[in-house]
């Protein structure tokens, strides 16, 4: 797909598209990267996330589209950027330091210096905040594995750092890079808002897209390839290499326990298409318990790698304090790697739109990270009245999710136990499935691809609260 038969997206801000490799890329995380350029009181901006999900390339483009004058150190291609951090950590040596290294002038007030790969050099972390009580330039870090490498650090910079967490591209930015227009997500948007069916042309062909993304997944490389050749073959051939990737770190960053985050990555696949898709440590070991491996499983969610799911055992809010936090699920961060790791040929299946044989941990799979991207903490029930797949909690209610594979997908007799519970008082389901956008009662079914439009509610921005004291003594 070239660039001149590409159109622009109408009615959208345009400074969230960027071409990539020939395709059209929109990244909802620079609109985080705005918001944090023109903040008071401006800290450091922290980009964290997994390998390969476009962290650097998403900062060096909002760079050149907002800064005179940019800056970059990568402490794995440039080792001995090191050296900087060795002596004394003030503003003007650090900034001599890079100044001379770089041999490059900044200019006050219109430079952004970027320090990627900063696992490599924890330093950089302790420094961060000489820099910015300093407040010449804007300073961005990113690295991969930040968030197993905290320990590491020996002054931890608190309240000097932004943080914005990336995942891969969600499916509505998989949909845009395949070419989807503005009006046929308003199309969508207006069904999904109305409840009305969607015109079967377009709910056909997006099914299709879902389909393709299942087994695609939202690593911008990988999304590249397909968009421009198509080619599965190549797609998997991808993946497997970032799976490579993954396990070269494990090796590499984990301190202590490599043989257990390894034998855990190595078995989540088959953990999820279990029957109950709970993970259950005595698959790797018989002896195994959950305080010998909870700081691997904490690792490989901190990675960015895996996204846990914890059971509940009541859904009330806050659904944080009814966790059990030794029954889970176990999802990848990109539904495209797990399929990758599967030792069946399920691309083929899924293509011919065979979603309802073995399928329903890649269909789970996409909805946990999906959530998580637009930011929900994903959860599950487990009780005597059956399985919710997700139960998630925006702002002030409880909403629960059925994620269904086959074309029964009015059969939830989970879902009808738990709504009937007169003490929990629930009133929001949602069931995705095949079918198309229905209304029963307190259920909503809507297609697969309805995901793109769940949001989570904003935290009101005028929010004090104020007691007035004058009536105490």
């Amino acid at each position: 797909m070239s660039q001149n038969v590409l159109k622009m997206p109408e009615n959208v801000a345009l400074r969230a598209y960027f071409w990539y490799g020939g395709i059209m890329l929109y990244r909802r995380d620079v609109e985080k990267f705005e918001q944090w350029k023109n903040a008071e009181n401006k800290k450091a901006l922290l980009v964290t996330g997994a390998r390969q999900i476009g962290k650097t390339f998403l900062i060096r483009e909002f760079a050149r589209r907002n800064y005179e004058t940019f800056v970059e150190i990568n402490f794995i291609t440039q080792e001995s950027a090191k050296l900087i951090f060795e002596g004394d950590l003030n503003a003007d040596s650090i900034i001599q330091g890079i100044t001379a290294f770089c041999k490059q002038k900044l200019e006050v007030g219109k430079t952004l210096i970027f320090f990627d790969e900063v696992q490599e050099c924890p330093e950089i972390r302790t420094a961060i905040k000489f820099l910015i009580d300093d407040g010449r330039f804007d300073y961005v870090e990113s690295g991969s594995l930040l968030g197993v490498q905290y320990k590491s650090v020996k002054s931890y910079p608190v309240g000097y750092e932004h943080l914005v967490k990336m995942f891969p591209l969600t499916f509505e930015e998989f949909c845009i890079a395949c070419g989807v227009q503005e009006q046929t997500f308003s199309l969508l948007e207006d069904c999904f808002n109305s409840l009305k069916p969607v015109p079967v042309s377009v709910h056909n062909t997006m099914k299709q897209l879902f389909q393709a993304y299942t087994i695609v997944g939202g690593m911008p490389a990988v999304v590249q390839e397909y968009v421009n050749s198509h080619d599965i073959a190549k797609v998997v051939e991808m993946q497997k290499d970032i799976l490579a990737l993954y396990r070269q770190d494990i090796a590499k960053y984990s301190e202590k326990d490599k043989e257990k985050i390894s034998a855990i990555f190595d078995n989540m696949p088959s953990q999820l298409d279990s029957k109950n898709r709970r993970f259950k440590l005595n698959s790797i070991r018989s002896t195994a318990r959950m305080e010998r491996y909870e700081e691997s499983f904490i690792w490989l969610k901190d990675a960015g790698v895996a996204i846990p799911c914890y059971n509940i055992v009541a859904p009330q809010i806050p659904l944080k304090l009814n966790e059990q936090s030794n029954l889970f699920k176990l999802y990848m961060s990109d539904v495209g790697l797990l399929c990758a790791s599967c030792i069946d040929n399920v691309q083929f299946s899924i293509l011919n739109g065979d979603l309802s044989v073995n399928m329903g941990s890649v269909l789970e799979n996409v909805y946990a990270q999906e959530l998580v991207a637009k930011g929900f903490e994903v959860r599950f029930m487990n009780k005597k009245f059956g399985e919710i797949d997700f139960v998630i909690q925006n702002q002030g209610k409880v909403i629960l999710l059925e994620i269904k594979s086959g074309s029964n997908f009015k059969k939830h007799t989970a879902l009808n136990n738990v709504l009937a519970v007169k003490e929990w008082k629930l009133n929001e389901a949602f069931v995705f499935c095949m079918g198309n956008v229905e209304r029963s009662d307190f259920i909503t079914y809507l297609p697969w691809y309805m995901i793109i439009f769940m949001k989570k509610d904003e935290v009101p921005k005028n929010s004090k609260f104020e007691v007035s004291l004058s009536n105490l003594l």
